[in-house]
């Protein structure tokens, strides 16, 4: 939330939770974050499983889900889906995995990441937010 930057994804066809677990292995390996940390989510399946349960108490991470029906709760969520549909998504036609991979893994990691400004940043990426912020606190 601090700076809007997608710190780890992954792609499925399908609503499992291997997913969720490797997008959070990747946010882990790009953050390294203390125990603490709040998982937030809907309350999907894929969250709520076993699986992803045990490795957030493993890691000591507060797991929080969104109220039933409550979209507002999950805001910063929904708007970065949003904007990666119209700006992506509603625009593209993929062959298979490999073409949509390529192509989120390019607007996630080069552009939205790194390029795309955001209002609530003081119209500033993600990246740029997080090097300013750090010059500040230094």
């Amino acid at each position: 939330l601090y700076s809007r930057t997608v710190v780890g994804w992954a792609l499925s066809d399908a609503l499992g939770h291997e997913e969720v677990l490797k997008a959070l292995e990747r946010a882990q390996a790009f953050r390294q974050p203390p125990q603490g940390l709040i998982f937030h989510s809907d309350r999907g399946v894929q969250y709520a499983c076993t699986g992803v349960t045990q490795v957030l108490s493993t890691h000591r991470f507060v797991q929080s889900m969104s109220r039933k029906g409550v979209c507002w709760d999950n805001a910063v969520t929904e708007s970065f889906f949003h904007i990666l549909k119209t700006e992506l998504v509603y625009h593209t036609r993929w062959e298979g995995y490999t073409d949509t991979h390529r192509d989120l893994f390019e607007y996630i990691e080069i552009f939205y990441n790194r390029e795309r400004s955001h209002t609530t940043l003081g119209y500033l990426s993600p990246a740029q937010f997080e090097q300013y912020e750090g010059k500040l606190a230094a």
